[in-house]
């Protein structure tokens, strides 16, 4: 028996958006129409109540998975929705099915803000998600992206890039807020270019996160 490539098994970006009228919702997914094709995509419930009507015109950035005995497509009103899928079901132990379940119940940023305060209790509060996984969640996904700042900043210094970064690290607030968005999927650059627009005296970090993620979004 033929077996299928690896990164078919894998799944990922091989549809990164699905645009069509939205033809039903049900339980777990919705139908979209797409040239006379109906696309089943699963959805968290809180996704599928902020998609729209029935008939309606509507768009949703997609994750593909292709594996032995399945093919899905789940799907997300935001680019920091699938982000976060992504990273969840990169965390061990953690299967598509609960983090869609976790994405209903958890905005991005207040989940990038458990990530990087260690929050434990927020997270294993999360259906589907005990305390020894919540913990997983956050020394993986720190770690993650432990490396891929030294990856970046060695990139970001031959550029003579970091004045900006170190300014903001002055403010802890805005450091963690400039964490929390890394923890999104965004780099320093794309990060430093938002927070050049936005007056952050005066925000919490919640606010201040969620300011970042509006002008993120603008690109």
């Amino acid at each position: 028996m033929r077996k299928e490539p690896t990164l078919m098994k894998k799944g990922g970006k091989m549809l990164a958006y699905i645009k069509g009228e939205l033809a039903a919702k049900a339980r777990g997914y919705i139908v979209i129409d797409v040239g006379g094709l109906g696309y089943k995509v699963f959805m968290s419930d809180l996704a599928m109540q902020n998609i729209g009507k029935i008939g309606e015109t509507v768009k949703v950035h997609t994750y593909y998975r292709v594996m032995e005995d399945d093919i899905s497509i789940f799907g997300f009103n935001t680019q920091e929705e699938l982000r976060l899928f992504e990273l969840l079901i990169s965390v061990s132990g953690v299967g598509a099915k609960t983090a869609i379940t976790m994405l209903g119940t958890i905005e991005p940023s207040d989940f990038a803000i458990a990530i990087i305060s260690n929050d434990i209790k927020t997270l294993k509060k999360l259906p589907g998600i005990g305390a020894k996984t919540a913990q997983r969640i956050v020394l993986e996904l720190k770690d993650k992206l432990k490396k891929e700042q030294q990856i970046e900043e060695l990139s970001i210094a031959t550029d003579n890039m970091l004045n900006m970064r170190n300014a903001i690290k002055q403010d802890s607030k805005e450091e963690e807020a400039f964490t929390a968005l890394q923890v999104l999927g965004y780099n320093s650059k794309e990060i430093e270019k938002a927070m050049e627009k936005i007056n952050t005296e005066e925000l919490s970090l919640e606010e201040l996160i969620k300011a970042g993620l509006k002008e993120l979004a603008k690109k």
